[in-house]
């Protein structure tokens, strides 16, 4: 059994050495002389975000609500989220909802360092709150006030993911000046983004592709009304992010006028539809009972032109910016259109509380 065995392997290692002599095509090639590699030209180079993330990632910390049971000797909840170094004073800008519930909050930042936050101050209508952390050294965002958002500009979501660490995704700007999507349901003029805002990355920074700070990421469409959609993600444009910071490091909390509508901006196709000349402004809808447009006057389907002597804008406001700076009290007035008339009615600013 042996000696056939012994047989069988020379044979076969013999007929193998013959095959391969008479035909050496049927031997393993190298790598390299299969593929036909051709150099790189190095004077083009790849296109590539890197920069923009490497100038604006360092700023952009992981957040750690915590919240004990009843004893306090066992944490209850950890939820991570993110937020935005906004001044080397350990200012950072993030979202209300990722720290509605925490009892102690804590930040990571990139470079290893993990402190203790106190918070200054929040707002649910607009969903920001305002941190600081007594650190050295921080890195600051990026900020271009010159910089306008456009549709189509390419911008990149940086956060924390699900706690994976610091990731970014890529899209562009959808849409500017959408209203009533946030995760709070609140009236927002939000940046809209194909970029991938997951749990996670709420509170982080929206940059554009020069590393500028561009917004705070607040939700996906899928977050905000549970629906099964991708590619539809908002931030909070950083005008209005800066604005609500430096309100509530001065005061705690948000004064913002209140006069009581709701209201639609008029495009051109709601002008069309209206049969009236296209123009910037506000379809009333409705009016609040007893409140300061009501005490004014305003009526639903008036159409409103222009607040304390500025006039609407209905691409990026429907004028509740202009009212939410005005103090409450202010006596001002307001210019709107009924069947054809222009109108001026004077009316005071209530508290939106």
């Amino acid at each position: 059994m042996l000696a056939f065995l012994a047989r069988s392997v020379i044979l076969g290692t013999l007929a193998a050495v013959l095959l391969l002599f008479f035909f050496p095509s049927l031997q393993l090639k190298p790598v390299t002389d299969i593929l036909t590699i051709k150099p790189t030209s190095s004077d083009k180079p790849l296109l590539s975000y890197n920069e923009a993330f490497r100038r604006a990632s360092p700023a952009v910390v992981n957040i750690y609500s915590k919240r004990y049971n009843a004893d306090r000797r066992k944490v209850d909840l950890v939820d991570a989220a993110s937020g935005v170094i906004m001044s080397d004073k350990g200012f950072i800008l993030t979202n209300y909802h990722v720290i509605v519930q925490a009892e102690e909050i804590t930040v990571a930042l990139q470079d290893g360092r993990i402190t203790t936050a106190q918070l200054i101050g929040k707002d649910e209508k607009m969903d920001l709150a305002v941190l600081r952390i007594e650190i050295d050294d921080l890195p600051v965002i990026p900020l271009d006030l010159s910089y306008e958002p456009k549709v189509g500009d390419v911008v990149l979501a940086i956060g924390n993911p699900y706690n994976l660490g610091q990731t970014s995704t890529y899209g562009i700007i959808s849409a500017t000046g959408r209203s009533g999507v946030s995760i709070l349901g609140s009236p927002q003029d939000l940046l809209q983004t194909d970029a991938a805002i997951n749990r996670g990355n709420s509170g982080g920074a929206l940059i554009n592709s020069r590393g500028d700070f561009v917004g705070i990421n607040t939700a996906s469409l899928q977050q905000a009304k549970d629906y099964e959609t991708q590619g539809i993600s908002f931030a909070i444009p950083y005008p209005i992010a800066i604005k609500i910071m430096n309100k509530l490091v001065a005061d705690g909390r948000v004064i913002r006028g209140y006069i009581g509508i709701s209201g639609q901006a008029i495009s051109a196709l709601t002008a069309r539809l209206l049969n009236i000349e296209p123009l910037s402004g506000v379809v009333i809808n409705s009016v609040a009972k007893g409140g300061p447009a009501d005490l004014a006057g305003i009526l639903p389907g008036d159409l409103l032109i222009e607040i304390n002597q500025t006039p609407l804008n209905n691409k990026l406001n429907t004028g509740f910016d202009i009212v939410a700076d005005l103090r409450p009290g202010t006596k001002t007035t307001m210019k709107i259109i009924r069947r054809g008339e222009t109108l001026v009615l004077p009316i005071v600013i209530g508290e939106d509380k």
